[in-house]
């Protein structure tokens, strides 16, 4: 176990920060509750990022830009929405500074009207659709924004919850409710099939209740993962918004039957908070460990040496690997890029996403190990003057700690590519299983106040109500997750009040 990291059982929350910590992913800011994102976890957002948009772009979506500033009047239109957020908002009241008698600055001039630092968008894309839109010919709308928020948290946990954050939110309008509603469930699913894919995190597709839902939104749907020890984590969620802040931005258009109706939105949103899963769902008490997909570094070329000679030999030998995992051309560029530079990074195709590294630091190769490991690269390749006798190579694959003993006449670009499916799956499958074996189905109210405990999804029969949900939070400190989309069928005795339902739920402790 590494000196530097908290074993999970013994500290979890503190295992998560020291992972953290370790990988250089983030660091505390001096404004309170906000997080400084380090270039290793920024380029974790920034593969998110690439995914997704490559995602969102497939189905329809363009990308736009909406101010940072939102009217606090725009938060009013909407009763339920301004209601839900207003405890959060971050509120700016001037306009400029002054410097006091005691020579620090004051603010100076009051703003006629104040703004919000936003914590999400759908006032001000309301105010703007409604000047875009006239006609159906305009719809669908369909707009996404990259950005950050600002939502005053009192208790923050870096990626997890901060006070500043950063997510994209997509926004769109209709003619009908049935394309929303569509719109709705589709987005549901990206986020899902993402997470899948490129997260290897499984994840759990619902509907929350109405106690749960976003404000201002008729039915919000949620894709639920479950962290190592047993607590829920939403994921992402998408909201079918109806009419209601089509209603109180006047998002009007002439129908085909030349008729005024007000559209149908939706909105739907992803986090840095996915970092924050990425890291709890796979990583060990030796640090983080990344999906290969994720990691913008897929691995690094180790040299290992006792003298000068073998130096030459064995770096020479690790040049020649990195042409045969990554490309001759690519090798040349970036030894002519990097060639003043203690580490060398090998871009594994043109789009210069991902890389191999050259690690020609001096200093034990034992505590380059332990650097690379402690970042979750996936892949480490280990070089000596034996393997370069023997046209080999050692394999180290963090995810699982197994070692491969490798011949260089094996290796091209598409024997990279097959290690990185192999892991990926694998990934997944580990961590599907271990989702499996924490979710258990529960018939009595006594049997789930036990099972919350133990941690992990509790699947049971229930009866929406949002009383009995305050009720149960408020006694196990446990929250429906989401009522799932795939369910039983048939009835079933809701675990509190025994009268029948059709429904079953995931309840759950959660972040």
């Amino acid at each position: 176990m590494a000196k530097n990291i908290v074993a999970r059982s013994k500290d979890y929350p503190q295992w998560y920060l020291d992972v953290i910590k370790a990988a250089e992913l983030a660091d505390y800011s001096p404004v309170r509750g906000c997080m400084v994102i380090r270039p290793h976890g920024y380029a974790l957002w920034e593969a998110i990022q690439r995914d997704l948009d490559r995602r969102f772009k497939a189905t329809g979506h363009q990308n736009a830009y909406f101010p940072l500033l939102i009217p606090v009047s725009f938060l009013e239109k909407e009763a339920q929405h301004v209601e839900g957020f207003a405890m959060e908002c971050a509120v700016v009241t001037h306009s400029s500074l002054k410097k006091g008698e005691d020579g620090h600055l004051q603010a100076r001039s009051e703003l006629p009207e104040p703004f919000v630092v936003r914590p999400t968008s759908e006032t001000i894309f309301g105010h703007m659709y409604a000047q875009w839109i006239q006609s159906y010919r305009d719809l669908p709308l369909l707009i996404n924004q990259w950005a950050n928020v600002m939502r005053w948290e009192m208790r923050t946990r870096l990626f997890l919850r901060t006070a500043e954050f950063l997510w994209q939110e997509g926004h769109t309008a209709h003619e009908t409710a049935q394309e929303a509603q569509e719109e709705t469930r589709r987005m549901l699913d990206v986020y899902a099939q993402f997470a899948h894919q490129f997260l290897a995190m499984p994840v759990v597709k619902g509907r929350k209740t109405e106690s749960e839902k976003f404000p201002g939104a008729v039915t919000t749907y949620t894709i639920e993962a479950l962290m190592q020890d047993g607590k829920a984590l939403q994921a992402g969620t998408s909201h079918f918004l109806g009419q209601n802040f089509s209603k109180a931005f006047d998002i009007k258009y002439l129908d085909r039957g030349n008729q005024l109706q007000h559209c149908w939105t939706t909105s739907w949103g992803v986090s840095t908070r996915l970092i924050g899963g990425l890291i709890m769902t796979h990583s060990d008490d030796e640090g983080l460990i990344l999906p290969p997909r994720v990691a913008s570094t897929l691995g690094a070329v180790v040299p290992i040496y006792r003298s000068d000679e073998e130096k030459e030999q064995v770096i020479t030998y690790c040049k020649r690997l990195l042409a045969a995992l990554c490309g001759e051309e690519h090798l040349q560029a970036a030894l002519e890029r990097d060639k003043n530079r203690e580490i060398i990074s090998v871009f594994t195709d043109h789009s210069a996403t991902q890389k191999i590294v050259l690690d020609l630091r001096e200093g034990r190769a034992v505590e380059k190990h332990f650097h690379w490991e402690q970042r979750g690269l996936p892949f480490r390749f280990e070089v000596g003057p034996r393997d370069v006798a023997n046209e080999a190579f050692v394999l180290k694959t963090r995810f699982d700690n197994s070692k491969e003993f490798c011949k260089l006449a094996e290796v091209d670009p598409q024997w990279l590519q097959k290690k990185v499916q192999t892991v990926q799956e694998a990934m997944y499958q580990k961590a599907l299983q271990f989702q499996r074996s924490k979710t258990v189905e529960v018939e009595s109210y006594d049997q789930l106040k036990e099972a919350v405990q133990a941690g992990g999804f509790v699947r049971c029969w229930f009866h929406e109500d949002p009383q009995v949900e305050a009720q149960i939070k408020e006694e196990t400190k446990a929250t429906v997750r989401c009522i799932p989309l795939e369910q039983p069928g048939g009835v079933g005795k809701c675990i509190f009040s025994g009268r029948e339902t059709k429904e079953q739920v995931l309840f759950a402790l959660a972040y």
